[in-house]
């Protein structure tokens, strides 16, 4: 019957509508009923009429009324089940964005961009037609062969028991057409996935692409991906095609057949006329609802499809809610050390832990600085503290309180974050920094943005602060979008500050008048940054050394450089260079 438990879990939501469509839906298959026993009148009183057919006239009102009755039903049932359907939709989108958020950074950087995309946007408005179309089909199908069964009995007990027997050949067919169909039904969408994902990717990579020459090999590629795309489509086509033919033979064979009998019957005078004319208006309506339920099904058919991708997302975030903590965090809690006691973290898929048995404490109102050779485990530690990911093993606490007992929202309030690659809406330069304190006053955005050197950026903007700067701030050089991030973190003045080589796109000047801001602003907080270059990182009051997930080496710049080892060595490097 192709109903999926996840899409009939949304429809209970928002059952009030797609009740009245079933009624109305009801009331309109009654109108039918009525309609054809006016017109059997009608017809009737022109074939058998003695004198002037008087009563014509009347029979032709009921039946002008009872068709004016079934077409506002109908219309009211289809507009009632598109407010449902547009009430889902929009409930929908709005918890896949939240799961999306909720799963952080993360799961966005192990999905696909595009097959992300498609399932928020494409899947969301595949589900149109499962609830407008499909599921106010479904109850006309179950209440409408009924109502009519209920007419034609009394009148012919032969042509309904002919109806029964051969009314559940269509959704027979329909069944087991409909397994051929599902199967191409999630071939097609997956190949849809993963073209969106392709083209997304290349589009987003297309610079890259011409600097290397690689664009006519991607663009074969696309090629590819466009031809898979059709053939699944085809292939989907080609069965619904096939179910139509099926279920029109059906049913034109069933009509035929209760025709025939009747013609036969009021031939010979076994049958009265009327009853006779009655059934014949009724039977074809009888089929008809039955057939264009499997046409409705072919057409619910991608929801269905798509409605498994984006659960998938939901679950997962469900289950993230429901292993996340509820307590509040007290600004007292803040003053406690940050420790890690044995983590360990393997990314799904990967047989390599990113971190093994890591242990340290971050002391409050200290800087840590976080170094080692790329791929040591920097940015997954730096994760756990956003609580991007939890540990797999091991305990992050805060105090003697594990920071997965504290809720996700009240651990971000009291952290800024400065990452290499800042990220920024296509919005003005206040919305984007307005991002970390939306309460913020005119003066504190001024504070912020002369502490990150900006000012003179943005005054001399035409719009100054309501500037639009693109998506990913792609109006602005990458030190003002570096600098705009820092901006940010000033402006939110978390306790715990975690950054992520803020000063890496800036040059030494600029570099030197960012160091002396962020002293200032490092002051009195717990602050964690990674960074690789010697002025980063010798001031700071630990320096720990990562390397292929374990911390290797521990101590000042002082004890490190007069201990053999990695640290020393880049030290020696960096002296080198310079």
């Amino acid at each position: 019957m192709n109903l999926d438990k996840n899409l009939i879990r949304l429809l209970k939501e928002e059952k009030r509508p797609f009740i009245l469509s079933g009624i109305l839906g009801s009331i309109g298959a009654l109108m039918l009923i009525c309609q054809a026993w006016a017109l059997g009148g009608i017809i009737e009183q022109l074939f058998k009429a003695s004198g002037d057919g008087s009563g014509i006239l009347p029979l032709s009102g009921l039946f002008a009324l009872f068709s004016l009755l079934r077409m506002l039903t109908n219309w009211a049932g289809s507009q009632a089940a598109k407010r449902g359907t547009i009430r889902i939709r929009q409930k929908l989108s709005h918890r896949l964005a939240e799961a999306v958020a909720d799963l952080g950074p993360t799961f966005a950087r192990s999905e696909q961009s595009g097959r992300l995309v498609t399932t928020m946007l494409k899947g969301v408005e595949s589900i149109d037609a499962y609830f407008s179309q499909y599921i106010p089909q479904l109850l006309l199908a179950l209440v409408t062969p009924v109502l009519i069964l209920a007419a034609v009995f009394p009148s012919d007990w032969i042509a309904g028991a002919i109806m029964v027997v051969s009314a559940p050949l269509i959704p027979f067919f329909m069944i087991v057409i409909g397994r051929s169909a599902k199967a191409a039904t999630e071939k097609q969408w997956t190949t849809m996935s993963r073209m969106s994902g392709y083209f997304l990717d290349m589009l987003q990579g297309l610079t890259t692409l011409k600097l290397f020459a690689q664009e006519k090999t991607r663009r074969n590629g696309i090629e590819e991906a466009s031809e898979n795309f059709r053939r699944s489509t085809m292939k989907v086509l080609k069965i619904a095609f096939l179910s139509s033919l099926t279920l029109e033979l059906v049913g034109t064979i069933g009509i035929a057949v209760v025709a025939v009998n009747i013609g036969l019957r009021l031939t010979s005078g076994a049958i009265p006329f009327r009853p006779a004319v009655f059934i014949l208006l009724l039977i074809p309506d009888f089929y008809l609802t039955l057939r264009q339920l499997g046409t409705k099904f072919h057409a619910g058919m991608e929801g269905v499809t798509a409605s498994k991708e984006m659960h998938e997302i939901l679950d997962r975030s469900a289950s993230l809610k429901r292993a996340a903590g509820k307590l509040d965090l007290p600004k007292a809690a803040i003053s406690r050390p940050i420790v890690l006691d044995d983590i360990g973290f393997t990314f799904p898929g990967s047989q390599k832990p990113a971190l093994e048995a890591v242990s340290c404490t971050l002391l409050p109102g200290t800087v840590t600085a976080l170094t080692g050779p790329s791929g040591a485990g920097k940015s997954t530690l730096m994760n756990l503290l956003l609580r991007f990911i939890e540990p797999g093993e091991g305990k992050l606490s805060l105090g003697d309180v594990p920071v997965a007992n504290y809720c996700q929202a009240a651990w971000y309030r009291n952290i800024a974050w400065v990452p290499q690659h800042p990220f920024l809406f296509n919005a003005t330069i206040r919305d984007n920094l307005l991002m970390a304190r939306p309460e913020a006053t005119y003066e504190e955005i001024e504070t912020a943005l002369r502490q990150a050197g900006l000012v003179e950026m943005v005054s001399s903007l035409p719009d100054g602060l309501e500037t639009m700067i693109g998506e990913q701030g792609a109006r602005l050089s990458g030190g003002e979008a570096q600098r705009l991030s820092l901006a940010r973190a000033f402006l939110k003045d978390a306790p715990i500050l975690l950054l992520d080589e803020p000063t890496s796109h800036t040059d030494p000047i600029l570099e030197t008048r960012l160091r002396a801001a962020m002293a200032e602003l490092m002051r009195g907080r717990t602050v964690v940054m990674i960074a690789h270059r010697l002025e980063s990182i010798r001031n700071a009051d630990r320096i720990i050394v990562l390397d292929s997930g374990r911390v290797v080496q521990s101590g000042t710049h002082e004890e490190l450089t007069a201990t053999d080892g990695f640290y020393r060595r880049a030290v020696l490097s960096s002296m080198e260079a310079a």
